[in-house]
């Protein structure tokens, strides 16, 4: 036996942890992550695109993002059927005049010295002959002779519509550049379409790319699940901008804008040009899920609106109305699982994916709740289940964890037959210390749950601080316990750019060229580093250890990985805790050896970490080791530790 840190006269704290049999296999899908387009996560973040509105389709305001400049007109009669705008760049009326346009990207346009940035556009000459364009990357503050960071110019021939591409290098860094589109040459009326500035360093090289840190982010993970497209989104403020993926396939150029519900939601923190290209799809988001190695989990609208905006029936589909809804179900099954002579299989290997997704598992709805919702789920189930009965469905306990709609809801979906239930919980300090043991006693045979949104929220200190991620830690071990009822978890929100935030606290933080990573993302990450794959029973005085009375604020769980045992204690007192782990079910010379620790301190509860500071919360090994069937341990106060043995 050795100890490991400062001994203390304080009584140990002894968890009795039962090796003589496996528990329940911990699913694949246990940790992963949930997208919504809230904060900027989608354009401006992780989508790789530099510039706003590049299609020009901006409801109110078609040149919302540019500043024109000489001679611009709008048109609308472009080569993309749902992107019918363009604009025509003519002759200013005077030598010493430029016609031209410039955007400003999302909050600026950030660039990075010495890395190659794709410019495209689709051009013609619609008189025919041809005409030059002159591309820069500005710096429109600099003091410097030349705002151009970097330029290059395009021949754009002939009157057929043609993409047209130039890397363009920046000099130097910033984080505010903007993209200027000059008539140069001749000054011949030239029309231009879907103008795109990429870095061509994305996440694994794709065109139509994601941001690569942003991306590198989500793989470090190491998810299980990855759902998307939201959240809210999904249902939109009216059924007409709810998020349709039938529009998110195909070529990116033809993918039409939508508005987001996210628009206008908080009048406070009001972004009224915010929108979705689409450029992030569904195509794209399958793909990310196999490349970091997450099942992917879409979710479809169910014919309601969001409820929180929207009262009565007036709003939503009827019942009677819902065919095309619950096809496009249909077809998105079709779209990632089908083969390439069907309609929709056809779509997926176009854009260059002939080996189906392997998708097993779809959501109908996010957030509903009541009657308005189990009457139209319904028959989304039955017709998935006639047409695929291996996918797995899930289905919503409505907003909040626990009260009418909740106690509604559950048996519901048992009646219905889903075979997860989305539970949605963001809740204070002093809800996250009780519920420790929730799922302890959930129903075994009933559906199983899928933790979808949650956050640990502090009242009055809604940020990403240590404590609070300290919490969600805590609750994880109920959740990692109980692993034959909860088959997936998922932290929300996401992303949030730094300029651009609604909703906090969030997952990444991020401005045009720097991210860091939470403290709740180290939590997420140190449970997907150290999955395992049984739970193990895990005791104190014969009781679960969930930060109940007389347990020292410690809440633990144990988990099997082959030879290796993963045990997991968050101290959430303000006291050091001691600790014995007594191995039972070992045979008489069996010993049980310390491996290595992981720790994350967080004894400085409002602390967080910050563009400028990353790294101020992270984990970091502690010398654990030792041997025999009982060690005992250290566990300073307000930490979360991973304790790493083999056997």
């Amino acid at each position: 036996m050795s100890l490991a840190g400062t001994v203390s006269l304080a009584q140990p704290y002894q968890m009795d942890i039962d090796l003589s049999q496996k528990g329940a296999p911990i699913q694949s899908t246990q940790y992963g992550i949930f997208f919504e387009d809230i904060n900027f996560a989608a354009d401006g973040g992780l989508y790789a695109e530099l510039v706003k509105n590049r299609s020009f389709e901006f409801p109110s305001n078609p040149f919302q993002g540019w500043k024109v400049f000489g001679n611009v007109a709008v048109l609308d009669d472009g080569p993309f059927d749902r992107n019918p705008h363009y604009v025509r760049l003519s002759d200013p009326g005077h030598p010493h005049r430029w016609t031209g346009l410039e955007n400003e990207g999302f909050f600026g346009i950030g660039v990075k010295a010495g890395e190659e940035y794709r410019f495209s556009v689709w051009s013609r000459v619609p008189e025919g002959g041809f005409s030059k364009l002159h591309v820069e990357i500005v710096n429109p503050a600099s003091m410097e002779e030349d705002h151009a960071l970097c330029e290059g110019d395009l021949v754009v021939n002939g009157s057929e519509w043609k993409l047209y591409e130039l890397i363009l290098k920046p000099k130097v860094t910033l984080d505010k550049s903007a993209l200027r589109v000059f008539l140069d040459g001749k000054r011949v009326a030239t029309d231009l379409e879907h103008v795109s500035l990429f870095p061509v360093d994305t996440w694994k090289g794709h065109r139509n790319g994601l941001r690569k840190d942003l991306a590198q982010a989500l793989a470090d993970l190491h998810p299980g699940i990855f759902r998307f497209p939201g959240g809210c989104i999904v249902e939109g403020t009216e059924v007409s901008s709810r998020y349709d993926w039938k529009n998110s396939v195909g070529p990116v150029e033809n993918r039409p804008l939508n508005s987001n519900r996210w628009q206008y939601c908080f009048p406070y923190r009001l972004y009224p040009d915010y929108c979705q290209s689409y450029g992030l799809g569904f195509f794209e988001f399958f793909q990310l899920s196999e490349e970091i190695g997450s099942e992917p989990l879409p979710i479809v609208s169910c014919g309601l609106a969001c409820q929180f905006q929207n009262d009565g029936e007036s709003a939503h589909v009827p019942v009677d109305d819902l065919g095309p809804y619950i096809q496009d179900a249909l077809d998105l099954i079709e779209f990632a699982n089908g083969p390439v002579t069907s309609e929709w299989g056809k779509v997926r290997a176009d854009m260059g994916h002939p080996e189906p997704f392997n998708l097993k598992y779809i959501g109908v709805g996010n957030e509903q709740w009541g009657t308005l919702y189990t009457e139209r789920l319904e028959p989304f189930v039955k017709a998935i289940r006639k047409a695929y009965p291996d996918i797995k469905i899930v289905g919503s306990s409505g907003p909040g964890s626990e009260g009418e709609q909740f106690d509604f809801l559950w048996p519901e979906m048992r009646r219905i037959g889903v075979d997860l239930v989305d539970e949605h919980f963001y809740r204070p300090y002093e809800w996250f210390l009780s519920q420790g043991a929730r799922y302890d006693n959930y129903d075994r045979k009933g559906p199983k749950v899928f933790a979808g949104e949650y956050a640990c929220h502090a009242r009055g200190m809604k940020w990403n601080h240590a404590y609070a991620a300290l919490l969600e830690a805590a609750f994880m071990t109920g959740i990692e316990r109980n692993a034959d009822v909860v088959h997936m978890a998922t932290y929300a929100p996401l992303f949030a750019h730094v300029e651009g935030w609604q909703w906090r606290p969030d997952l990444i933080w991020f401005d045009n060229l720097r991210s860091f990573r939470t403290a709740s993302w180290q939590v997420q990450s140190l449970y997907g580093r150290f999955r395992g794959a049984n739970t193990l029973t895990l005791k104190m005085s014969g009781a679960n250890v969930t930060g109940a009375e007389g347990q020292g604020g410690l809440f633990a769980s144990a988990v099997s990985d082959g030879s290796k045992i993963y045990v997991k204690v968050a101290n959430t007192s303000p006291e050091v805790r001691e600790l014995t782990f007594n191995f039972t079910g070992l045979k008489k010379k069996d010993v049980i050896r310390a491996v290595e620790g992981v720790r994350l301190d967080c004894s400085e509860r409002l602390a967080e970490n910050s563009l400028d500071d990353p790294q101020r919360i992270s984990p970091v090994p502690f010398t654990f080791s030792g041997e025999g069937k009982s060690l005992s341990a250290t566990i300073p106060a307000l930490s979360f530790s991973v304790f790493v043995l083999e056997h």
